[in-house]
């Protein structure tokens, strides 16, 4: 599948718990004209615990090939992100880091593209609570997929009990529909027609009175994307499992 454009949140390469197979094939099997990375694209300021795998590579060596052959690629700053900059000299991707961008539709409306943590509450801006909650994070998925590896075996479940909470006890603390509101509020005061973000890993696509809300999800829980067609319509993209191609978008939000 071509697109206009593709969005990308929370990918976390480096990450252990990061699933850069699944977004490798997803890359390969659905190209873009431009890509924007929004926030969290790289996660390896915790040497102990870095993960960085062929996988990961393929997905960077992708996006380098496309720039190659004339994408554009636009990376902005997540609050996992380690010294982007730096990473992505390193990585082979030569690209400008930023905070913000607008992204203009074919139809010519423009949307405010940030990652989304700014619009966090204070104490959660902070990079010690941004490690704690790794840390905590990556200790949970660890000991939920050993603890699902055994109730697999006994035939019981095979979902993530332990992730799942820990997801819904962060959604009691900072709830989606809050963040969500403080996102559309920011956008509503930079006089544009929609925000597109990630940082939430709670993947959204709708419009409320012709103004347009996209939260791209993430690539540890949803496993999802938001793309502009060659048509101008908005998509939430979902690959079809173990072969990272689109086999119907998830939403499909028309161009007005």
């Amino acid at each position: 599948m071509s697109y206009r454009a593709m969005f990308l949140s929370d990918c976390h390469l480096g990450a252990a718990v990061a699933k850069a197979e699944l977004l490798a094939d997803f890359l390969e099997s659905n190209r873009a004209e431009r890509y924007y990375l929004v926030g969290d694209f790289l996660d390896f300021w915790h040497p102990v615990t870095v993960r960085w795998t062929d996988d990961c590579q393929r997905v960077v060596d992708h996006l380098r090939r496309r720039v190659e052959q004339g994408a554009e690629l636009i990376y902005l700053r997540g609050n996992h992100d380690p010294r982007p900059e730096e990473a992505l000299v390193e990585l082979g991707l030569q690209v400008p880091v930023q905070e913000r961008v607008l992204h203009t539709m074919g139809d010519g409306r423009k949307l405010l593209v940030v990652h989304g943590d700014c619009q966090d509450y204070r104490l959660f801006r902070s990079a010690f609570m941004t490690r704690v909650g790794t840390i905590l994070n990556q200790g949970v998925r660890f000991l939920d997929c050993q603890f699902g590896r055994g109730l697999v075996l006994l035939g019981l479940r095979d979902g993530e009990l332990l992730s799942r909470a820990l997801r819904r006890a962060g959604w009691i603390v900072c709830s989606p529909s809050a963040h969500e509101r403080r996102l559309v509020k920011l956008a509503q005061v930079t006089n544009v027609d929609g925000v597109i973000c990630g940082h939430f890993h709670v993947a959204a696509l709708h419009e409320n009175e012709g103004f347009v809300y996209a939260n791209c999800g993430d690539w540890l829980h949803s496993f999802s994307a938001v793309a502009e067609d060659l048509a101008g319509n908005l998509q939430l993209l979902s690959p079809a499992p173990s072969r990272g191609s689109v086999t119907e978008p998830a939403q499909i939000l028309v161009q007005s």
